[in-house]
């Protein structure tokens, strides 16, 4: 029985190699990008089942093993939400303001900023701190505060102006639809 059971030992043992091709040997490649995608995921999976904690963490995982890429704009974005949602807006800001360093062209990141602003009483201040800024993405910023303060047709002026000035950047047909719906909403 012992020899039966160390022959079969043998034949497994040195049954692999001969299966195998030669010259092949079994690498992985250990993607970070990849993996912060999977992180942001499972992130966006706990927060929709209201376990914030465990969303938090995951986010933060994304972000480090993918900084300074665009797609951690996603995931900023995302960590904030869940701190808005649990209501530490001071944590938001600086998630909402690092999504929009990453990406300035995604118009949900103004909006969130614009909300996160109004919750910690700063709207107002900030306003004329976007008015003194150069570039055309700082006056969708100061629509949207304008917005948030309740001055919505100065709110459509602003981003009107921003639509006819900037025709071909990505983000003005999102704020083409913020027009439409402020307008409907008058």
């Amino acid at each position: 029985m012992k020899r039966i059971l160390a022959f079969l030992l043998l034949i497994l043992f040195f049954a692999p190699p001969v299966l195998a091709k030669p010259g092949t040997i079994v690498t992985y490649t250990i993607d970070p990008e990849k993996n912060a995608y999977i992180h942001n995921n499972k992130g966006i999976e706990y927060a929709s089942e209201k376990l914030y904690y465990a969303a938090i963490q995951e986010f933060k995982i994304a972000i480090s093993l993918n900084p300074k890429k665009q797609s951690t704009a996603v995931y900023f974005n995302n960590l904030g939400k869940v701190y808005m949602t649990i209501g530490y807006p001071q944590f938001a800001l600086d998630c909402f303001e690092n999504a929009l360093t990453q990406y300035s062209l995604n118009f949900e990141y103004y909006e969130n900023l614009a909300e996160c602003y109004k919750q910690l009483g700063i709207a107002s201040d900030k306003i004329e701190l976007y008015k003194q800024k150069n570039g055309p993405l700082n006056k969708i910023m100061v629509a949207l505060l304008e917005e948030k303060l309740g001055n919505e047709k100065r709110a459509i002026v602003l981003l009107d102006e921003f639509s006819i000035a900037e025709p071909d950047l990505i983000i003005t047909p999102a704020v083409k639809e913020h027009v439409k719906g402020l307008v409907g909403n008058l």
